[in-house]
């Protein structure tokens, strides 16, 4: 069984679950060239994508679509993933349409589901693995109060080539 997640709001912001209706916009998002540049997972199809939305469902994973606040139109989606109660921990991964970045909305989104993730999940660290390639993020990354702790050199395979990969993290306290 999904955690069952509440709605967050946000100024500008609706967080709601993640409903099977959203498939076609993950797809969309999970197809993008630009999106999966520096995500680990994508989607060839309509009915490939179906193994995202059954992972989404998994009792490892708690995610939101991002939605505008007011018409619900679909920006991309937010959560944890491998939440691990034993360790209580777990990885915050985001991923948004192209046409809605370097709008602040990971500045927005991630202190609204990281107390979230303290209280409601239990948790004490969240972590964020972050694409070395990937100077938007980690620039948002650190203004969001995570602690860049290191960086795993050539530590996974992308397109037939090696990439390293930086690893943030935020504890409870």
């Amino acid at each position: 069984m999904a955690h069952t997640q509440s709605e967050i709001r946000t100024n500008r912001l609706l967080l709601r679950p993640i409903r099977p209706s959203d498939l076609e916009d993950i797809y969309r998002g999970l197809s993008d060239p630009q999106v999966i540049e520096h995500y680990g997972v994508s989607f060839d199809t309509l009915q490939a994508t179906k193994q995202q939305m059954a992972w989404y469902e998994q009792p490892e994973q708690c995610w939101w679509a991002i939605c505008e606040r007011d018409s619900e139109t679909f920006y991309g989606a937010v959560g944890f993933n491998d939440i691990s109660s034993e360790h209580q921990k777990a990885e915050i991964g985001l991923w948004l349409l192209p046409a809605y970045w370097g709008k602040g909305i990971m500045t927005e989104v991630f202190p609204a589901v990281c107390p979230y993730a303290f209280s409601e999940l239990g948790l004490h660290r969240i972590e964020g693995y972050v694409n070395h390639g990937n100077i938007n993020c980690k620039r948002a990354m650190g203004k969001l109060d995570f602690q860049l702790e290191g960086t795993m050199r050539d530590c996974e395979r992308k397109d037939g080539k090696y990439i390293s990969v930086d690893i943030y993290a935020l504890l409870k306290s």
